[in-house]
């Protein structure tokens, strides 16, 4: 039977055990979602393999890397395609449980739209120990969400899913770091997708971690890589966040996001780059609206080039 979902994703290596533990999870939360989604597990990393056979799901250890040896996003989602003809795909971070609404939620969008990107908030919650996903573990784990977690802030995101139509060029971004994510929000919007942010319906948890994997332990935002990620990306205006969604998933409803004032000013803003490709006019537009945050994000680029400069990543 042809899969609906193909899900997949670029793990870190199992070494550490708080990493492993939350990645195990995840992986089990995910084969709890039963036959309909197929999960393919991107990377050579220690112990990807035996966690990827331990679960059932394809290990593609065969994914292109940067020349600091981080995965490649274009090459992540390239091996996800390659897997079958599932209608619907999604990439989603190694830490994160899913619940089965999931399926519901992409055939509820998909009645509505033909071209899409879905989103979501996440929830954050501290995980120590092995989870199971038998008996009534939906209504469990969501109890212990609401009471124990924290809603994440609307400026990250932890999974996409799109149908396979969309999203068949991406740039060779750098997993793990920031900017690619953003990316993928704008480019729905430029191509005039649904953007649709499901965090209404579809609970997503975040196992709580450190970034004790990264280069000096500093957050990834920090990293050359992000720099690398934002200039394939086009620039800082095309860091786009869940408020940039163009639709809302209310009561298995698409619903235009209503604007405010401060959307109204960000989409006049970004109206010339959306509707034209004009970044310079947006840029102009983003100095003009906010001289105080233009000085200081021009500060921050220098930084970022300098940093660029001296890891030998980056375009010539």
């Amino acid at each position: 039977m042809l899969p609906y979902l193909t899900l997949f994703t670029a793990p870190k290596a199992f070494t550490d055990p708080h990493t492993s533990l939350i990645q195990h999870n995840a992986f089990r939360s995910w084969r709890a979602l039963g036959d309909s989604v197929s999960v393919v597990v991107v990377g050579g990393e220690e112990g990807i393999e035996e966690a990827a056979k331990a679960y059932g799901f394809t290990h593609r250890p065969d994914v292109r890397l940067n020349s600091m040896g981080t995965p490649l996003i274009s090459s992540i989602f390239e091996l996800g395609r390659q897997e079958n003809d599932s209608p619907f795909l999604a990439y989603v971070n190694a830490d994160i449980l899913l619940f089965p609404e999931i399926l519901d939620v992409i055939q509820t969008v998909a009645s509505q739209a033909e071209q899409f990107l879905l989103i979501g908030q996440r929830w954050d919650l501290e995980i120590t120990e092995p989870l199971t996903f038998e008996g009534d573990w939906v209504s469990s784990l969501k109890q212990t969400m609401h009471k124990d977690g924290k809603l994440h802030w609307r400026t990250g995101s932890d999974y996409f899913i799109f149908p396979r139509s969309c999203f068949l060029d991406i740039p060779d971004f750098s997993v793990g770091r920031a900017g690619w994510d953003n990316w993928m929000i704008y480019q729905a919007r430029r191509q005039g997708w649904l953007a649709v942010d499901c965090s209404k319906e579809l609970d997503i948890i975040h196992q709580e971690h450190d970034y004790r994997h990264l280069p000096d332990g500093k957050p990834h935002y920090r990293l050359p890589e992000t720099g690398e990620n934002i200039r394939l990306a086009g620039g800082r205006r095309t860091i786009f966040v869940l408020d940039d969604a163009s639709h809302l998933l209310v009561n298995g409803k698409l619903k235009k996001i209503p604007l405010s004032w401060t959307r109204f000013w960000r989409e006049l803003q970004n109206a010339p780059l959306l509707n034209s490709g004009n970044y310079a006019l947006t840029q102009k537009l983003f100095q003009f609206l906010h001289p105080g945050k233009a000085k200081i994000e021009k500060r921050k680029q220098a930084e970022m080039n300098q940093k660029l400069a001296n890891s030998g990543l980056g375009g010539k």
